[in-house]
């Protein structure tokens, strides 16, 4: 069996896992659970598909063995593993059939959603291709070493972006500022990483995999190569995921539009000085 069949087929049950154990918890929250493991499942399987030899795969599975503990814990220290279902899925099942609901859950919940955690980790398969299949491998060299210290890089911005938001809504749940609507402290968070970027932990998460995506692109030789797919896919689930979370904190928030005004959506970026100006009427 080839890594990359297996790698569908752990797939293909971690979808199946999912989709029945919704329909059992009626929580549609379990590929949420199993984001943050199965790509680094499936690296591992390209790895030890080239018996652990390769330095370029073993590096790669490593890096993504570091993401997957990190989002791991950030995911647990907030109850995801506790039962606790994605707070946006009973507000979009709200506003659904219940059988538009059951077809949205399947085939974009599950299918889709465990179709991009594969995509994602596909770069592996692309450097197994290069780098021990082919009768000419392509050495771990220079670029690589960059490529690993830049996905360090997008780690730890990424854990600094969590960071700064558990202690903002442990201040918050604890009763501190930003509370209430009469207080002048913000209700959300607009300090740290969050004042260059309304979403720093969105952009490190995607940085990291098309760091990913770097390393199959070196082992080929080009970037030209259709494993791309993958973080354009998350990048769709990203900006989909930003207009309607965003959506949720504009209604909740009214100040929030000031804050869409000032600060970059994703990419880290001076803010801007114009405000949106409130109505008086």
């Amino acid at each position: 069996m080839t890594p990359f069949l297996l790698a569908v087929i752990v797939a293909g049950a971690a979808s199946a896992f999912c989709w029945i154990a919704s329909l059992i918890t009626r929580d549609t929250s379990w590929v949420d659970r199993l984001w943050s493991i199965v790509p680094v499942v499936y690296v591992w399987i390209f790895a030890a598909g080239a018996g652990l030899a390769d330095p370029r795969l073993d590096v790669m599975a490593i890096l993504v063995t570091a993401w997957g503990a990190r989002l791991t814990y950030n995911f647990a220290r907030k109850g995801g593993y506790s039962g606790v279902e994605d707070y946006r899925w009973p507000i979009l099942r709200a506003k659904m059939s219940p059988f538009g609901w059951h077809v949205f859950n399947l085939f974009f919940i599950v299918i889709f959603q465990n179709a991009v955690l594969l995509a994602i980790a596909l770069p592996a398969q692309t450097a197994f291709e290069h780098s021990v299949v082919s009768a000419q491998p392509t050495p771990f060299g220079v670029i690589d070493v960059v490529l690993a210290l830049a996905f360090l890089a997008f780690l730890a911005g990424e854990t600094i972006a969590d960071q700064q938001q558990w202690d903002f809504h442990k201040a918050k749940q604890a009763g501190g500022p930003g509370t209430s609507p009469s207080e002048t402290r913000p209700r959300f968070l607009q300090t740290g990483l969050w004042r260059v970027s309304r979403h720093p932990n969105y952009f490190f998460e995607q940085a990291q995999w098309w760091v990913v995506f770097g390393f199959g692109a070196v082992a080929a030789g080009s970037v030209l190569i259709w494993t791309a797919v993958g973080p354009l896919l998350l990048l769709a689930i990203f900006i989909g995921s930003t207009i309607f979370t965003e959506s949720i904190t504009r209604s909740k928030y009214p100040e929030y539009a000031d804050y869409q005004a000032r600060v970059s959506p994703i990419v880290p970026w001076p803010p801007r000085r114009t405000v949106a100006v409130k109505s008086r009427a």
